[in-house]
């Protein structure tokens, strides 16, 4: 059970405090209250130096690419404030909780890196028994691809088998389509929420078996409400989007996120929709909306 947050601009590198806002920014923050089993980003950066410049070792990127993750909640890790003021091209944001007694290890912190994508997911691949995917050693997937993620846990499976669909020629946006399709295939009542970035693109996906949902937020409500926060779980499953617009009103790039601060529509926020997937650039700003 997580809390995703991702944005890509055009090109033009913007912090994660200039784009939520001081107020909803220390709201997402404080979402580690509940969502306290670690979190961390990944971001990709236009340099600030010339790229392809050798210099001795290998040439000057064109794209700075970095990942932090702790196992600390975001609420005690004084670094946050640090890297929420980064400007960046693109970054996903990733609070944790814990879900299926998969452990508090670095391994299992996200983003995911791999094959030059970032990766988080929202959501416990499990059967109706409660048994999850970690324990199916039968399940068909490339256990070097699972190895390259440097994760132990069900999202880490579920990263590696959108790789196994990019190795088959599969362009990223439909590699995670096909991922989905295959995992609910076995496993139909989980939820498969996640965000994914390349050096170019921000993938958002919302998918999830409504019914099941239903049910699921009883769960959550009552971690919530162990924290007197049991109304903030309603629309749990929800991610919404709106554009970044400049001081003229030009649009300069698109936010996604799960629910947990103030998202009005009256600010410009649209519901994603179930079973639905954003895909949005990070040269130019421009996005998408198509079903999976």
């Amino acid at each position: 059970m997580c809390r995703l947050l991702g944005y890509a601009t055009a090109n033009e590198n913007i912090s994660l405090r200039d784009v939520l806002g001081a107020e909803n920014l220390g709201t997402f923050r404080e979402l580690s209250e509940v969502h306290n089993d670690g979190w961390g980003a990944a971001m990709v950066r236009e340099p600030e130096q010339t790229a392809h410049i050798t210099d001795g070792g290998a040439p000057s990127p064109s794209t700075g690419s970095a990942i932090y993750r702790n196992t600390i909640a975001a609420r005690y890790d004084s670094m946050f404030d640090d890297i929420a003021t980064v400007g960046v091209r693109g970054g996903i944001w990733h609070l944790r909780l814990a879900s299926s007694n998969l452990p508090l290890v670095l391994e299992n912190q996200q983003p995911f890196y791999a094959s030059g994508l970032s990766f988080i997911h929202n959501g416990d691949i499990s059967d109706a028994q409660g048994r999850n995917i970690t324990t199916n050693r039968a399940y068909p997937v490339d256990l070097s691809l699972v190895q390259s993620t440097g994760g132990r846990s069900d999202s880490a499976i579920y990263f590696a088998i959108v790789l196994q669909y990019l190795g088959y020629g599969y362009e990223l946006e439909e590699a995670l389509a096909q991922a989905v399709r295959e995992l609910r295939s076995a496993y139909p009542d989980s939820s498969y929420n996640c965000m994914i970035q390349s050096r170019d693109q921000l993938i958002v996906l919302e998918a999830h078996n409504d019914s099941v949902s239903q049910r699921d937020l009883q769960g959550v409500t009552s971690v919530y409400a162990q924290y007197g926060r049991a109304d903030e779980a309603k629309d749990y499953r929800t991610i919404r989007y709106r554009a970044i617009t400049g001081s003229n009103g030009e649009q300069k790039g698109v936010l996604a996120a799960s629910s947990g601060f103030s998202q009005p529509a009256s600010e410009g926020w649209n519901d994603l929709g179930n079973n639905t997937m954003l895909v949005a650039s990070n040269r130019t700003g421009a996005f998408r909306i198509r079903s999976i």
